[in-house]
């Protein structure tokens, strides 16, 4: 398990930029098709945008069509958590980086083999480091 990052909102604000706090921070979502990553394919590995974990793998990732990054895995097992979102009248499986506790987006269980898993990913929560 990874050291947790702890910081207060107001550190959070500061560090992060308006629309990476609205997702991180407050669970927002960045409008689809819009995101650095959506239709990016480069090789390299995908990184919380708001503690530096490494969280996707560009391997993984696919084209869902759904207008947001999509992976079929995380890295390891131990690189994001999820729970129940409850919010806007629809029961979903919250993604959040296990480091910092960031909000990351969702995931479903339609995704390609092997998994079966589409792990739907703000653009807004990463940087990529390509190879």
């Amino acid at each position: 398990m990874p050291e947790k990052v702890r910081k207060t909102e107001a550190e959070w604000q500061a560090e992060l930029s308006s629309e990476e706090y609205a997702v991180l921070r407050q669970a927002a979502t960045e409008p689809p098709f819009t995101g650095a990553y959506d239709a990016c394919f480069a090789d390299g590995v995908y990184l919380c945008a708001g503690c530096g974990a490494e969280l996707f793998r560009s391997e993984a990732k696919f084209d869902s069509g759904c207008g947001w990054p999509a992976f079929y895995a995380p890295a390891s097992e131990e690189t994001v958590e999820t729970e129940l979102d409850a919010s806007d009248g629809m029961a979903r499986t919250e993604v959040r980086c296990a480091r910092c506790d960031g909000h990351l987006g969702h995931v479903f269980p339609d995704g390609p083999e092997p998994t079966g898993l589409r792990y739907c990913i703000n653009s807004v929560a990463l940087r990529l480091d390509e190879d």
